[in-house]
């Protein structure tokens, strides 16, 4: 069994300082890796992401994170992207990262994803050129998800796990405006998921949300969001696939 500790939205500033550092230190007793599912800060800026490489550097667990749209806001994302790197977490755009956790390998995917909505009420290519843009945008990132998931299944990872900032699913809006879920995430992500494979997901930026949700392809998925789960982070327990050990036993 994998423990995975997951939070989003901490949106840290620099008044911030020392808020989640107690909390991030206990993890060892209860978890084996921390996910981090954007906005991180509140604007983006390399000051903030300085208070979040505090928070962070030097665990004695991974960190694997992605950005946020605030995190975003500042338009230095490579230099936020730096700074949580140089304090050691692995921060994945369209890319996967491996950690070995008792054992066992667990691959996370990772992107920020973006908007566009779910299906039957959902954002199209057609139109001005920056309403094409808005969904080939969405495109890209859930592309990039579903090949970094495929790369993680051609490695014989035991768990995968999806990490985005975006909802692949609308189960997890509950609570949020209808009118704003275009958005708050889309139905790309969850087709990424469910056409390469993944145990979980995980995502924020959906305040209002609920935690549980599901893809169609029956992957579960949860709006970790600290708005919604109202803690330092939660712990969720993943199995480990059977066939992937056995596979190594009979290997061994």
């Amino acid at each position: 069994m994998i423990r995975v500790a997951a939070v989003g939205d901490i949106h840290l500033g620099p008044e911030s300082q020392g808020t989640l550092r107690p909390a991030f230190e206990t993890l060892p007793e209860c978890a084996d890796l921390l996910l981090l599912a954007g906005d991180l800060t509140r604007h983006g800026t390399p000051e903030e992401a300085r208070v979040v490489a505090r928070e962070i550097e030097g665990l004695a667990v991974p960190v694997v994170a992605v950005l946020g749209n605030h995190d975003h806001h500042d338009e230095r994302p490579k230099e936020v992207t730096a700074i949580l790197q140089d304090a050691g977490a692995r921060v994945l755009e369209g890319e996967s990262t491996v950690v070995t956790c008792g054992g066992a390998r667990v691959g996370v995917a990772g992107t920020k994803g973006f908007g566009g909505g779910f299906v039957g009420r959902s954002a199209g290519e057609f139109g001005e050129p920056i309403m094409k843009e808005f969904v080939r945008y969405s495109r890209r990132c859930a592309d990039a998800l579903r090949m970094s998931l495929e790369e993680l299944a051609e490695q014989g990872c035991d768990v995968r796990i999806a990490l985005t900032h975006f909802s692949p699913v609308a189960d997890t809006l509950a609570g949020e405006p209808l009118e704003i879920y275009p958005f708050l995430g889309t139905y790309l992500l969850a087709e990424a998921i469910d056409t390469a494979g993944a145990d979980f997901a995980v995502h924020g930026h959906a305040h209002a949300g609920s935690e549980h949700g599901m893809t169609a392809g029956g992957v579960k998925v949860r709006n970790v969001a600290q708005p919604v789960i109202g803690r330092a982070f939660h712990i969720y327990h993943l199995p480990v696939r059977e066939r992937a050990a056995a596979a190594r036993t009979t290997a061994g």
